[in-house]
């Protein structure tokens, strides 16, 4: 069947009243961003993001892949090299006037009590003397192992008179 003669007249089925027809909401949709997958009714035909924090994660995941794109291709490994080159000589830069030396005086310290505090008194010291008088053969000698064949008390022929004791 062609077209009516006069295009511009009415049909008859339209002559007789026109239906309303109710705006229809799409259906319910899963969000696309990995790890929410929340579903949600979108209030427009292409959203697929459940929420405003959605988006901005979409977005950023959107910026990263976009930037792996790039420096895998050739002119993206160029200019990454170029960046950690100059990178390392600021590096360089910054580390150069570290090494050089400060001439600056020795920082003495004058006054009479500072060691004060870290003095034990003399009645403390008097059981240190009796260790004291240990000679230094004794005391480096204590922790060598007495050599095969020889008997357990080797190391008394270096002073007979001595305990070694741990008060030191």
């Amino acid at each position: 069947m062609g077209p009516p003669e006069s295009p511009t007249g009415p049909r008859k089925r339209q002559a007789a009243g026109r239906r309303k027809r109710r705006a229809r909401r799409p259906r319910q949709r899963k969000c696309l961003v990995k790890g929410c997958e929340q579903r949600f009714h979108p209030r427009q035909a292409g959203q697929r993001y459940c929420s405003e924090n959605c988006r901005k994660k979409a977005r950023e995941w959107a910026r990263w892949k976009a930037q792996q794109k790039y420096r895998s291709t050739a002119g993206g490994k160029q200019k990454r090299n170029g960046q950690s080159r100059l990178y390392r000589q600021r590096l360089k830069s910054r580390q150069a006037p570290e090494t050089e030396p400060v001439n600056e005086d020795a920082r003495v310290i004058t006054p009479e009590h500072f060691f004060r505090a870290y003095v034990r008194p003399a009645g403390l010291l008097r059981g240190f003397r009796a260790a004291a008088a240990k000679s230094v053969a004794a005391l480096l000698l204590r922790i060598v192992p007495a050599c095969c064949g020889t008997r357990a008390a080797a190391g008394a022929a270096l002073e007979a008179g001595t305990h070694l004791s741990r008060t030191y």
